[in-house]
């Protein structure tokens, strides 16, 4: 893409466009072949305001695992476009964090383009102040892709009723012999639940982040950076309480 896109391009409906335009023309995206039987795993922390394109190829019987991170800059995009063929598996655990005049995205496209392939997303949003979080993930299940199993969990939480969360779980199904799910939730933290955490002696800042820190808890799991992502995590989320 040459052309700056503007708020009527869907995959930028709630983009920064004017940080958008500082950073452009983007590079081009990152192409990634998973041959086929192989193993990919990645991890993206996305900290300083930029934006990360990835194009994944999974080749049959393959497997990919990305954990995402995105929590600096007033505008941090992380696009990714993925292709899985005949039983392939492919998964994203994503978490973004933002506050202030923060807008985050993850936008994602998921083809399923052969049969017998596995998808899985688990998106979790955490904003305060004015911050925008924004999720956008398409499946998209090819004809003849028959026994496809997708799903995708995304869920935001706001901390401060300035804040925006935007989610756009989509599927496009053309095989008929398929299991696809997904499910949105948007709320606020548990009031009861804060009540309870301060009666037992924690201090009002400390419930939140421990309830804040269980919403996000098991998306890094098993991850090999699974550690520096949940102290990365933990230090933006101390930074909004």
């Amino acid at each position: 893409m040459n052309i700056l896109p503007t708020r009527r391009d869907e995959a930028f409906r709630y983009s920064d466009i004017e940080a958008l335009a500082r950073l452009w023309p983007l590079p081009a995206a990152e192409h990634i072949v998973v041959p086929a039987g192989g193993n990919f795993v990645r991890t993206i922390v996305q900290d300083s305001g930029t934006i990360h394109q990835l194009d994944i190829a999974i080749g049959k019987g393959a497997t990919a695992a990305l954990h995402v991170l995105n929590i600096g800059g007033d505008y941090g995009r992380v696009e990714l476009n993925v292709t899985l063929h005949e039983g392939a598996d492919f998964k994203l655990g994503a978490v973004q964090i933002g506050g202030g005049i923060q807008n985050l995205e993850i936008v994602t496209t998921v083809t399923h383009a052969e049969p017998g392939a596995t998808s899985s997303q688990i998106v979790r949003s955490v904003l305060a102040g004015t911050a925008t979080g924004t999720y956008l993930g398409k499946v998209a299940v090819a004809r003849d892709a028959q026994q496809t199993d997708s799903e995708q969990s995304v869920k935001a939480m706001l901390l401060d009723r300035s804040a925006t969360a935007n989610a756009k779980p989509e599927l496009e199904i053309y095989a008929d012999d398929v299991k696809c799910a997904h499910g949105c939730a948007i709320g606020e933290l548990d009031p009861m639940g804060l009540f309870y955490l301060q009666a037992r002696g924690l201090a009002p800042a400390d419930a939140k982040k421990l309830m804040l820190q269980a919403f996000v808890a098991g998306v890094f799991e098993g991850a090999s950076d699974e550690v520096m992502l949940t102290s990365l995590a933990l230090q933006k989320l101390g930074e909004l309480v």
